[in-house]
């Protein structure tokens, strides 16, 4: 094997702590040996999540950790240098417990579809159980799908939701994707596509649901001028949704013996 082929080879994507399948949104304690540098021993105790994991030509393996009191976290989630600390696989100790993700959705410059956002603001102030995530992906359909390769053991899903109702219900699905629902769409958020697209891309999909909202208005993107403003109807339902969403992390937490 030549040297641009060792170069090309790809990392595993997964390795085994204690017993344990480590791989790429897992959730792990820092323990760096005593002759790692000063910035890896300033992590000693912290937690993190496993953004990736590297492997050189001598078959080194290294996980690639961003820290949860990190205040530059989300640059380390996008692979900027100085948010991301390298540590070999005895160095850390994974963690039990669940891990939600909570993904609003939405644009919100059509109406009553920005409802996923809004309740997304709401839910990133409340104090959530450990272990649980929200993300206001907008309209980044290809983000969402990318996320969803990560350890989740549940995602729930923020968003309007037609279903023919009275505007303003809301609904808790358990969703489930069609087989045949692989069309891709990177710059719209669909959520079945979405979810599609994500097991296109090899994930192994989690269980997955949805807190949604029928809407009043419904909007295509053709208008000619954008509204930024939910319904009245749909605005007023953001407070029996977040409770629902709460009540819902909760079950999901115990599902998985952690106390909330």
């Amino acid at each position: 094997m030549s040297v641009w082929d060792e170069l090309q080879r790809p990392a595993p994507d997964h390795v085994v702590v204690a017993g344990v399948e480590v791989r790429r949104g897992t959730r792990v304690r820092l323990h760096p040996r005593q002759s790692a540098d000063l910035f890896a021993r300033a992590l000693d105790g912290r937690t993190g999540v496993v953004e990736g994991i590297e492997q050189d030509m001598e078959d080194n393996v290294q996980l690639t950790v961003v820290a949860d009191d990190d205040p530059g976290r989300d640059l380390g989630e996008r692979r900027m240098p100085g948010h991301r600390f390298f540590f070999a696989p005895e160095e850390v100790e994974p963690l039990g417990g669940a891990r939600v993700l909570v993904a609003g959705i939405g644009n919100v410059f059509l109406g009553d579809d920005g409802w996923g956002v809004a309740l997304a603001e709401r839910l990133a102030q409340r104090v959530l159980p450990d272990g649980a995530e929200v993300v206001d992906y907008g309209i980044r359909g290809m983000d969402l799908a990318y996320a969803l390769g990560e350890a989740w053991d549940a995602v729930v899903l923020l968003d309007a939701t037609p279903r023919g109702e009275p505007p303003g219900t809301v609904y808790v699905i358990e969703a489930e994707v069609d087989e045949g629902a692989l069309a891709v769409e990177t710059h719209g958020m669909d959520p079945v596509k979405v979810l599609a697209m994500a097991r296109a891309l090899g994930a192994r999909l989690p269980r997955t649901y949805v807190v949604g909202c029928e809407p009043l208005t419904r909007m295509t993107g053709d208008e000619e001028e954008v509204v930024a403003t939910l319904s009245e109807p749909v605005r007023a339902a953001l407070g029996e949704a977040e409770r629902l969403a709460m009540s819902l992390l909760g079950e999901l937490m115990e599902e998985k013996g952690e106390p909330t």
